[in-house]
């Protein structure tokens, strides 16, 4: 707990407008920007033990809490991914100006990246999709969550986010840990964008090649949500006009940055250098 209570207040936070009230920003580091998008269901606390490789690598490290998660408002024009980009654009265009950034999309966020990339408004050098939904049109196989909201909170609910993060998130037991779980309750409890329908379709590989920065991929080599079937990740990057590499991170799930933080810092670190060539590591 203390790392993220450290990283928190480290943090510089801004407030940039989202309908009639804000989206929340943390800020750290100075340097070239970076924008490290969360999943559903998340925040920026998704980041945190990412951050700091960043900003010490001489970064500027923007994390937002997207319209409709942690402590920024929902957006008052939808409820999924498609009215998220606007309200980023006019964030990064009040904290930016026109600086382009580099842009880093996990899970529902990677959707969200790719929709603001293509729409061209606020330049992207760079876009990197960490488990990005919505590649195929063929659905995923059946996750057995349960559900946690009729649980107070103690040791009967942790159980319940602890199976719930081993079948989605975290491909090792041993990864579900205190910090896991604190996030995710927290992050569970302020998410107002539960009918997003989006990441269940393949609108990012119908999106795709109407990006024109150079695209890369990271993804956990056990991801949930492409478990038997990664060869659909790597097919569907290589619709980008600019692919430059896919990595996938062994005995890493879902949640690949947080369950092999050192080996993921690494891949991104890679992943953000510039005139690579396109390929595929594992």
């Amino acid at each position: 707990m203390a790392e993220l209570a450290a990283l928190q207040a480290a943090a510089q936070v801004e407030h940039t407008p989202c309908g009639a009230d804000s989206m929340v920003w943390h800020l750290w580091g100075r340097g070239a920007p970076v924008v490290l998008l969360h999943g559903g269901s998340g925040s920026w606390t998704h980041w945190v033990r990412n951050i700091e490789a960043l900003a010490s690598s001489g970064r500027q490290v923007l994390v937002p809490d997207l319209p409709g998660f942690g402590e920024s408002a929902s957006p008052p024009d939808g409820h999924d991914a498609d009215a998220l980009p606007p309200w980023l654009e006019v964030g990064l265009g009040q904290l930016l100006g026109a600086r382009p950034v580099d842009l880093v999309g996990f899970s529902f966020g990677g959707l969200v990246a790719g929709l603001l990339a293509a729409r061209r408004q606020h330049p992207v050098q760079r876009l990197i999709l960490v488990g990005a939904p919505a590649l195929t049109n063929h659905p995923i196989g059946r996750i057995a969550l349960r559900a946690w909201q009729g649980e107070p909170p103690g040791p009967a609910r942790d159980a319940v986010h602890r199976h719930n993060l081993e079948r989605l998130m975290l491909a090792r037991p041993a990864s579900v840990d205190a910090l896991a779980l604190r996030i995710h309750d927290a992050n569970l409890q302020r998410d107002r964008m539960r009918q997003r329908r989006l990441q269940a379709t393949d609108l990012l590989l119908r999106t795709l090649p109407g990006i024109t920065c150079p695209v890369a991929g990271i993804w956990g080599a056990e991801d949930a949500l492409y478990r038997g079937r990664l060869v659909v990740v790597e097919r569907a990057l290589r619709q980008v006009p600019v692919f430059e590499s896919l990595t996938f991170i062994l005995h890493a799930g879902h949640w690949v940055q947080y369950e092999e933080a050192l080996a993921f810092d690494a891949a991104l670190a890679s992943a953000l250098q510039p005139a690579r060539l396109a390929g595929r590591q594992d």
